[in-house]
């Protein structure tokens, strides 16, 4: 018998540690334009190497190029820019609402924007997204009123969710913003079981799934590809890979995949890399898959290969585990910036232009502050009223809680 000697665990280690030089070399970035928009139909074993690739439309010029390029307006452009800038400017505002006391908790989506923003536009009205904390551009680019989204924030007396949820965990079914779940990962597979009942219904509506690359590790990541594929619900399955979870580097969750779009691959899923950062390519990428849904093909996993420039939340601390100067070398860019570049290099916006945006789209995101600030920042106590409690909460009220809302006045 052989002697193999004692067993030892592999435990996945950063690139890099805080204090060290950013190393992105394992992010292998295809030429722009290079890789093949195939047909909607494809299977997922003719497709196998776009689940290794990243599919990109801007390249370094600013130009769009390619396949997967000529699918949007020049009045889809400036409104997709002016949209990702809105973003920016709400996280801004609301992370310093945060810093003043007047909300507990916020998330930034900083480096993001195009992700969500551009997600949208591939959407029909009644479609269904499960998002995690990291989507309200779902929200910005369907017009959701900004001043019902800090009115959630707040919880004041406005709140359109009475106080019942988490700062940031907005919900709203007539613009298909499934409530958030705080356990992560579990909107995973609800976001299949919607799609499969309304395929049930002979509906037209299609589901989105939501996740980080940091929750794939949840087993709910793996039951709901188990269904999707099963039963080819008309779901799209969305993975923002943004490099870190609250504290842990990818590859913890990625183990010896490769890259998270790979897991599909496992499913019979046709799976695709986009560049998360490219407004153009993720709009693209969507409307594929969007399409397949819709024409009973089955599910698509999407992973958008992006960055975290900020901290997990307003809870978090990144440079006590990633390097400060991390996000600047981050070789795929800024979203915002990118789109820029290339709106001027249509002739279709200027720096003088980009100012005054900026300029409007801070005074629309201030207005639309002091408006939910004239409503108070918080439920009296800081928690609902009575009425809130019950209000919504039962189809049928038990009578031990009838009794109580009756002695309480309501």
């Amino acid at each position: 018998m052989v002697d193999t000697g004692h067993l030892s665990l592999h435990v996945p280690e950063p690139a890099v540690r805080p204090g060290g030089q950013p190393d992105f070399s394992n992010v292998k970035i295809a030429r722009a334009g290079a890789v093949p928009r195939p047909d909607v139909d494809a299977a997922a074993e003719d497709i196998r190497d776009l689940a290794y690739s990243i599919i990109r439309v801007l390249n370094r010029d600013g130009e769009a190029v390619g396949p997967w390029a000529g699918l949007l307006s020049d009045d889809d452009l400036r409104t997709g820019l002016r949209h990702m800038m809105t973003l920016r400017a709400f996280d801004a505002r609301m992370l310093m609402a945060q810093r003043q006391g007047k909300t507990s908790f916020y998330m930034q989506h900083l480096g993001e924007e195009a992700v969500s923003c551009a997600f949208r536009k591939a959407l029909n009205k009644g479609d269904m997204n499960f998002p995690t904390y990291r989507q309200a551009g779902l929200f910005i680019a369907d017009d959701y009123p900004m001043v019902e989204m800090m009115n959630q924030i707040y919880s004041n007396e406005s709140d359109p969710l009475r106080g019942r949820q988490l700062p940031i965990m907005y919900s709203s079914k007539d613009h298909g913003f499934f409530t958030i779940s705080g356990n992560l990962a579990t909107q995973y597979v609800q976001a299949v079981g919607w799609a499969m009942a309304s395929a049930i219904k002979n509906d037209s509506r299609i589901a989105a799934a939501w996740i980080g690359d940091g929750s794939t590790a949840e087993s709910d990541f793996h039951s709901a590809l188990v269904f999707a594929s099963t039963y080819r619900a008309p779901v799209i399955l969305n993975v923002v890979n943004n490099q870190w979870a609250i504290s842990t580097f990818q590859g913890i969750a990625r183990g010896g995949s490769g890259t998270f779009a790979a897991r599909g691959l496992g499913f019979g899923i046709p799976a695709l890399r986009v560049d998360g950062n490219d407004y153009l390519a993720v709009h693209a990428v969507a409307c594929w898959a969007a399409e397949r849904a819709r024409r009973n093909l089955g599910p698509t996993l999407i992973e958008y290969v992006t960055y975290r420039v900020g901290a997990h939340s307003t809870s978090d601390d990144p440079s006590a585990y990633r390097p400060k100067t991390e996000s600047e070398a981050w070789p795929l860019g800024d979203p915002v910036l990118r789109l820029k570049k290339h709106l001027i290099l249509r002739g279709l916006w200027s720096e003088e232009r980009h100012v005054q945006a900026e300029a409007e789209i801070t005074d629309e995101v201030i207005a639309a502050q002091r408006k939910a600030e004239e409503h108070g920042t918080m439920h009296a106590g800081g928690r609902p009223s009575v009425r809130d409690i019950f209000e919504g909460v039962y189809a049928e009220m038990p009578p031990h809680l009838r009794r109580q809302r009756q002695k309480a006045g309501y």
